[in-house]
Protein backbone atom coordinates (compact mmCIF):
# COMPACT_ATOMS: atom_id res chain seq x y z
CA UNK A 1 0.00 0.00 0.00
CA UNK A 2 2.91 2.22 0.69
CA UNK A 3 4.68 1.55 -2.43
CA UNK A 4 0.87 2.40 -4.13
CA UNK A 5 0.67 5.42 -2.61
CA UNK A 6 4.11 6.50 -3.88
CA UNK A 7 3.93 5.64 -7.36
CA UNK A 8 0.01 6.45 -8.24
CA UNK A 9 1.01 9.88 -9.42
CA UNK A 10 3.27 8.45 -11.63
CA UNK A 11 0.50 6.15 -12.42
CA UNK A 12 -1.58 8.35 -13.40
CA UNK A 13 0.60 10.81 -15.82
CA UNK A 14 1.42 7.40 -17.36
CA UNK A 15 -1.82 6.23 -17.88
CA UNK A 16 -2.46 9.98 -19.83
CA UNK A 17 0.51 9.87 -21.74
CA UNK A 18 -0.84 6.23 -22.92
CA UNK A 19 -4.75 7.20 -23.69
CA UNK A 20 -4.73 10.79 -24.89
CA UNK A 21 -2.88 12.99 -27.21
CA UNK A 22 -3.16 16.09 -25.62
CA UNK A 23 0.23 15.77 -23.67
CA UNK A 24 4.09 16.70 -25.02
CA UNK A 25 5.54 14.40 -22.66
CA UNK A 26 5.79 13.57 -18.95
CA UNK A 27 6.70 17.46 -17.76
CA UNK A 28 4.16 18.82 -20.00
CA UNK A 29 1.47 16.18 -18.85
CA UNK A 30 2.49 16.91 -14.97
CA UNK A 31 2.51 20.92 -15.37
CA UNK A 32 -0.77 20.70 -16.98
CA UNK A 33 -2.43 17.69 -14.45
CA UNK A 34 -0.97 20.55 -11.46
CA UNK A 35 -2.03 23.68 -13.12
CA UNK A 36 -5.52 22.65 -14.55
CA UNK A 37 -7.01 20.30 -11.42
CA UNK A 38 -6.30 21.92 -8.68
CA UNK A 39 -9.58 22.79 -5.98
CA UNK A 40 -9.24 26.14 -5.95
CA UNK A 41 -12.30 28.43 -5.61
CA UNK A 42 -15.86 27.70 -3.95
CA UNK A 43 -16.36 24.21 -3.35
CA UNK A 44 -19.98 22.52 -4.95
CA UNK A 45 -21.92 20.68 -2.13
CA UNK A 46 -22.92 16.97 -3.45
CA UNK A 47 -25.85 15.58 -2.77
CA UNK A 48 -26.79 11.96 -4.53
CA UNK A 49 -26.48 12.50 -8.20
CA UNK A 50 -27.90 16.13 -8.16
CA UNK A 51 -25.08 19.41 -7.48
CA UNK A 52 -26.34 22.29 -5.17
CA UNK A 53 -25.54 25.33 -5.75
CA UNK A 54 -22.35 26.34 -2.85
CA UNK A 55 -23.26 29.15 -0.47
CA UNK A 56 -21.87 32.85 -1.33
CA UNK A 57 -18.52 32.88 -1.07
CA UNK A 58 -15.96 34.59 -1.97
CA UNK A 59 -13.83 32.51 -4.30
CA UNK A 60 -10.07 30.86 -2.57
CA UNK A 61 -7.09 30.87 -4.55
CA UNK A 62 -5.76 26.92 -5.29
CA UNK A 63 -2.93 26.34 -3.15
CA UNK A 64 0.20 24.28 -3.89
CA UNK A 65 -1.34 21.13 -2.02
CA UNK A 66 -5.06 21.67 -3.55
CA UNK A 67 -2.83 21.03 -7.26
CA UNK A 68 -1.40 17.80 -6.04
CA UNK A 69 -4.53 16.19 -5.49
CA UNK A 70 -5.35 15.58 -9.38
CA UNK A 71 -2.38 13.24 -9.20
CA UNK A 72 -4.03 10.88 -7.22
CA UNK A 73 -7.60 10.29 -8.99
CA UNK A 74 -9.00 6.64 -8.90
CA UNK A 75 -6.60 5.48 -6.20
CA UNK A 76 -9.18 4.58 -3.24
CA UNK A 77 -9.90 1.24 -5.78
CA UNK A 78 -6.59 -0.02 -5.14
CA UNK A 79 -5.59 1.18 -2.20
CA UNK A 80 -8.47 -1.30 -1.59
CA UNK A 81 -7.49 -3.60 -3.62
CA UNK A 82 -3.84 -4.29 -3.17
CA UNK A 83 -4.20 -6.74 -0.27
CA UNK A 84 -6.46 -8.95 -2.45
CA UNK A 85 -4.50 -8.61 -5.35
CA UNK A 86 -0.97 -8.81 -3.78
CA UNK A 87 -1.77 -12.07 -1.89
CA UNK A 88 -2.96 -13.74 -4.86
CA UNK A 89 -0.02 -12.96 -7.11
CA UNK A 90 2.21 -13.82 -4.50
CA UNK A 91 0.62 -16.95 -3.11
CA UNK A 92 -0.21 -18.33 -6.60
CA UNK A 93 3.55 -17.67 -6.93
CA UNK A 94 5.08 -19.17 -3.86
CA UNK A 95 2.44 -22.22 -4.02
CA UNK A 96 2.77 -23.13 -7.65
CA UNK A 97 6.98 -22.79 -6.49
CA UNK A 98 6.64 -25.53 -3.76
CA UNK A 99 4.19 -27.64 -6.05
CA UNK A 100 6.85 -27.36 -8.65
CA UNK A 101 9.58 -28.62 -6.50
CA UNK A 102 8.46 -29.51 -3.10
CA UNK A 103 10.87 -27.12 -1.27
CA UNK A 104 9.39 -24.51 0.69
CA UNK A 105 10.39 -20.62 0.71
CA UNK A 106 13.05 -21.26 3.73
CA UNK A 107 14.79 -24.25 2.07
CA UNK A 108 14.94 -22.47 -1.46
CA UNK A 109 18.20 -20.74 -0.73
CA UNK A 110 19.79 -24.25 0.10
CA UNK A 111 17.76 -25.41 -2.03
CA UNK A 112 16.94 -23.36 -4.88
CA UNK A 113 14.23 -23.79 -7.73
CA UNK A 114 15.40 -24.04 -11.44
CA UNK A 115 14.87 -20.86 -13.52
CA UNK A 116 12.29 -22.74 -15.28
CA UNK A 117 10.28 -23.40 -12.39
CA UNK A 118 10.38 -19.71 -11.17
CA UNK A 119 9.26 -18.97 -14.45
CA UNK A 120 6.41 -20.96 -14.76
CA UNK A 121 5.35 -19.67 -11.21
CA UNK A 122 5.34 -16.41 -11.99
CA UNK A 123 3.67 -17.11 -15.28
CA UNK A 124 1.09 -18.35 -12.67
CA UNK A 125 0.56 -16.37 -10.96
CA UNK A 126 0.09 -13.16 -13.09
CA UNK A 127 -2.48 -15.28 -15.00
CA UNK A 128 -4.61 -15.61 -11.82
CA UNK A 129 -3.69 -12.21 -10.60
CA UNK A 130 -4.76 -10.35 -14.21
CA UNK A 131 -8.99 -11.78 -13.56
CA UNK A 132 -8.89 -10.55 -10.07
CA UNK A 133 -6.87 -6.84 -10.92
CA UNK A 134 -9.07 -6.53 -14.17
CA UNK A 135 -12.01 -4.98 -12.52
CA UNK A 136 -9.97 -2.68 -10.19
CA UNK A 137 -7.41 -1.17 -12.88
CA UNK A 138 -9.91 -0.71 -15.42
CA UNK A 139 -12.02 1.70 -12.97
CA UNK A 140 -8.86 3.24 -11.63
CA UNK A 141 -8.17 4.08 -15.41
CA UNK A 142 -11.74 5.53 -15.88
CA UNK A 143 -10.86 7.89 -12.82
CA UNK A 144 -7.62 8.57 -14.08
CA UNK A 145 -8.77 9.72 -17.40
CA UNK A 146 -10.73 12.40 -15.47
CA UNK A 147 -9.50 15.68 -16.19
CA UNK A 148 -11.84 18.09 -14.54
CA UNK A 149 -10.78 19.99 -11.62
CA UNK A 150 -11.97 18.54 -8.23
CA UNK A 151 -14.35 21.67 -7.66
CA UNK A 152 -14.83 24.63 -10.18
CA UNK A 153 -17.90 26.49 -9.96
CA UNK A 154 -20.06 26.45 -12.77
CA UNK A 155 -18.82 24.00 -14.16
CA UNK A 156 -20.18 20.31 -15.51
CA UNK A 157 -19.81 17.85 -12.51
CA UNK A 158 -17.16 15.17 -13.82
CA UNK A 159 -18.64 11.87 -15.14
CA UNK A 160 -18.12 9.47 -12.94
CA UNK A 161 -18.02 11.22 -8.85
CA UNK A 162 -15.71 8.44 -7.48
CA UNK A 163 -15.03 4.72 -7.55
CA UNK A 164 -18.43 3.06 -6.21
CA UNK A 165 -20.53 5.43 -8.54
CA UNK A 166 -17.86 4.73 -11.87
CA UNK A 167 -18.74 1.04 -10.86
CA UNK A 168 -22.02 0.87 -10.87
CA UNK A 169 -22.12 3.32 -14.44
CA UNK A 170 -20.26 1.18 -15.72
CA UNK A 171 -22.60 -2.42 -15.21
CA UNK A 172 -25.86 -0.32 -15.93
CA UNK A 173 -24.15 1.34 -19.17
CA UNK A 174 -21.98 -2.02 -20.30
CA UNK A 175 -23.83 -5.28 -18.28
CA UNK A 176 -20.77 -6.95 -16.59
CA UNK A 177 -18.58 -7.63 -18.92
CA UNK A 178 -17.88 -4.60 -18.85
CA UNK A 179 -16.13 -4.02 -15.72
CA UNK A 180 -13.69 -6.48 -17.61
CA UNK A 181 -13.17 -4.28 -20.38
CA UNK A 182 -9.36 -4.68 -21.49
CA UNK A 183 -8.85 -8.37 -19.30
CA UNK A 184 -7.28 -9.53 -22.23
CA UNK A 185 -4.74 -7.14 -23.16
CA UNK A 186 -4.10 -7.65 -18.87
CA UNK A 187 -3.76 -10.98 -19.15
CA UNK A 188 -1.33 -11.31 -21.82
CA UNK A 189 0.59 -8.18 -20.40
CA UNK A 190 0.91 -10.24 -16.57
CA UNK A 191 1.35 -13.43 -17.41
CA UNK A 192 4.63 -13.69 -19.03
CA UNK A 193 5.40 -9.79 -17.23
CA UNK A 194 5.02 -11.90 -14.12
CA UNK A 195 6.98 -14.83 -15.26
CA UNK A 196 9.67 -12.40 -16.12
CA UNK A 197 9.61 -10.18 -13.41
CA UNK A 198 10.09 -13.20 -10.47
CA UNK A 199 12.87 -14.72 -12.32
CA UNK A 200 15.26 -11.33 -12.27
CA UNK A 201 14.68 -11.20 -8.99
CA UNK A 202 15.46 -14.78 -8.42
CA UNK A 203 18.63 -14.25 -10.29
CA UNK A 204 19.91 -10.90 -9.21
CA UNK A 205 19.74 -12.63 -5.54
CA UNK A 206 21.49 -15.56 -6.42
CA UNK A 207 24.39 -13.88 -7.97
CA UNK A 208 25.22 -11.65 -4.98
CA UNK A 209 24.07 -13.73 -2.62
CA UNK A 210 26.57 -16.31 -1.03
CA UNK A 211 25.05 -20.01 -1.49
CA UNK A 212 22.88 -21.23 1.56
CA UNK A 213 22.82 -18.10 2.75
CA UNK A 214 19.62 -15.42 3.01
CA UNK A 215 19.89 -12.57 1.03
CA UNK A 216 20.53 -9.26 2.30
CA UNK A 217 18.23 -6.35 2.54
CA UNK A 218 19.87 -4.27 0.65
CA UNK A 219 20.50 -7.07 -2.21
CA UNK A 220 16.97 -7.21 -2.01
CA UNK A 221 15.46 -3.75 -2.54
CA UNK A 222 18.13 -3.29 -5.51
CA UNK A 223 16.97 -6.87 -6.95
CA UNK A 224 12.91 -6.09 -6.59
CA UNK A 225 13.62 -2.71 -8.28
CA UNK A 226 15.55 -4.44 -10.74
CA UNK A 227 13.13 -6.85 -11.60
CA UNK A 228 10.27 -4.38 -11.43
CA UNK A 229 12.14 -2.13 -14.81
CA UNK A 230 12.96 -4.97 -16.31
CA UNK A 231 9.13 -6.57 -16.22
CA UNK A 232 8.07 -2.87 -17.39
CA UNK A 233 10.31 -2.91 -20.02
CA UNK A 234 8.56 -6.00 -21.71
CA UNK A 235 4.95 -5.10 -19.84
CA UNK A 236 5.16 -1.28 -21.41
CA UNK A 237 3.46 -1.94 -25.33
CA UNK A 238 0.57 -4.19 -23.47
CA UNK A 239 -0.08 -1.93 -20.78
CA UNK A 240 -0.59 0.92 -23.97
CA UNK A 241 -2.82 -1.95 -25.77
CA UNK A 242 -4.90 -2.27 -22.20
CA UNK A 243 -5.46 1.13 -21.37
CA UNK A 244 -6.75 2.02 -24.18
CA UNK A 245 -9.09 -0.88 -24.42
CA UNK A 246 -10.29 0.23 -21.02
CA UNK A 247 -11.07 3.49 -22.20
CA UNK A 248 -12.51 2.53 -25.68
CA UNK A 249 -16.49 2.94 -25.57
CA UNK A 250 -16.49 5.77 -23.21
CA UNK A 251 -17.98 8.08 -26.16
CA UNK A 252 -18.11 5.18 -28.52
CA UNK A 253 -16.26 2.62 -29.68
CA UNK A 254 -13.14 3.08 -31.55
CA UNK A 255 -12.26 -0.44 -31.73
CA UNK A 256 -13.24 -3.92 -32.38
CA UNK A 257 -11.02 -5.91 -30.32
CA UNK A 258 -7.31 -6.16 -29.34
CA UNK A 259 -6.03 -6.87 -32.49
CA UNK A 260 -7.63 -4.04 -34.52
CA UNK A 261 -6.04 -1.27 -31.30
CA UNK A 262 -2.97 -2.55 -31.87
CA UNK A 263 -3.37 -2.11 -36.03
CA UNK A 264 -5.08 1.44 -35.49
CA UNK A 265 -2.67 2.70 -32.71
CA UNK A 266 0.45 1.91 -35.11
CA UNK A 267 -1.34 2.83 -38.42
CA UNK A 268 -2.41 6.28 -36.85
CA UNK A 269 0.55 6.98 -33.88
CA UNK A 270 3.48 4.61 -35.52
CA UNK A 271 5.35 2.05 -33.60
CA UNK A 272 6.83 4.73 -31.02
CA UNK A 273 3.28 4.43 -28.97
CA UNK A 274 3.72 1.58 -27.72
CA UNK A 275 6.02 2.39 -25.63
CA UNK A 276 4.53 5.69 -24.33
CA UNK A 277 5.04 5.82 -20.54
CA UNK A 278 8.10 3.68 -20.55
CA UNK A 279 9.97 5.73 -19.02
CA UNK A 280 7.66 6.86 -15.59
CA UNK A 281 6.90 3.42 -15.62
CA UNK A 282 10.42 2.96 -14.91
CA UNK A 283 10.91 5.42 -12.37
CA UNK A 284 7.91 4.39 -10.73
CA UNK A 285 9.07 0.72 -10.89
CA UNK A 286 12.47 0.74 -8.83
CA UNK A 287 10.69 2.05 -5.03
CA UNK A 288 7.73 0.81 -5.71
CA UNK A 289 8.75 -3.06 -6.13
CA UNK A 290 12.14 -2.77 -4.07
CA UNK A 291 9.61 -1.97 -1.01
CA UNK A 292 7.18 -4.54 -2.60
CA UNK A 293 9.72 -7.91 -2.31
CA UNK A 294 11.32 -6.33 1.04
CA UNK A 295 8.25 -6.72 2.57
CA UNK A 296 7.53 -10.01 0.82
CA UNK A 297 10.81 -11.69 1.96
CA UNK A 298 10.63 -10.18 5.75
CA UNK A 299 6.70 -11.32 6.52
CA UNK A 300 7.54 -14.62 4.65
CA UNK A 301 10.80 -15.49 7.28
CA UNK A 302 8.82 -13.74 10.14
CA UNK A 303 5.47 -16.18 9.79
CA UNK A 304 6.98 -18.94 8.21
Amino acid sequence: ALGLVLGHPFDTVKVRLQTQNTYRGIVDCTVKTYRHESVGGRLLWASGSRALPSPPAKALPPSKADGVLGFFKGMSFPIASIAVVNSVLFGVYSNSLLALTATSHQERRAQPPSYADVFIAGCTGGFVQAYFLAPFDLIKVRLQNQTEPRAQPGSPPPRYRGPVHCAASILRAEGPRGLFRGAWALTLRDTPTLGIYFLTYEWLCREYTPKGHQPSSATVLVAGGLAGITSWVTATPLDVIKSRMQMDGLQRRAYQGLLDCVVSSARQEGLGVFFRGLAINSARAFPVNAITFLSYEYLLHAWG
